[in-house]
């Protein structure tokens, strides 16, 4: 089974969308395996968006990820990195696909209510990041041998 990491962003819950986002991805068949709620850090989110470093935005977008807690989510699922990102859609809302969650809720680039890992590597970095040793849980859902066939996993 594949982990990524989804961060539920101040304007998710600033908007109170928790429950409605939590809700597509279990509806969906992704297992949560982990969750909480923390107060982000500049020094964390520097790490974490190292990659825009130097642009206009950079700041702007370490702000705006500390300007409330947010909520930290562990989903797993077989390719789950790919499905979270599919459903999360354009990282635009403007641009994003009705039916996603950003489409569905976000009119910005910025305020777009989720974070998605975007590749294996980066989920594996990511989840090491925000979650700590025994914050990961594995357990079976009653359901599981429903949401998938025995081939495919």
């Amino acid at each position: 089974m594949e982990k990524t990491l989804v961060i539920l962003k101040p304007s998710c819950l600033m908007r109170g969308l928790v429950g409605e986002v939590t809700k597509r991805f279990e509806q969906k068949g992704l297992r949560l395996a982990g969750m909480k709620m923390c107060q982000l850090t500049d020094e964390q989110m520097s790490e974490h968006y190292a990659q825009h470093a130097g642009k206009p935005f950079f700041q702007q977008l370490k702000d705006a990820m500390t300007v409330t807690p947010v909520i930290v989510c562990c989903y797993e699922g077989v390719d789950a990195v790919e499905v979270v990102r599919q459903m999360a859609g354009a990282t635009s809302g403007r641009k994003a696909a009705p039916g996603t969650i950003r489409g569905d809720f976000s009119m910005s680039f910025q305020e777009n209510i989720v974070h998605a890992s975007d590749s294996k590597e980066n989920a594996a970095i990511e989840l090491k990041r925000f979650f700590n040793e025994g914050e990961i849980f594995d357990y079976k859902q009653p359901a599981f041998d429903f949401l998938y066939a025995a081939d495919e996993l």
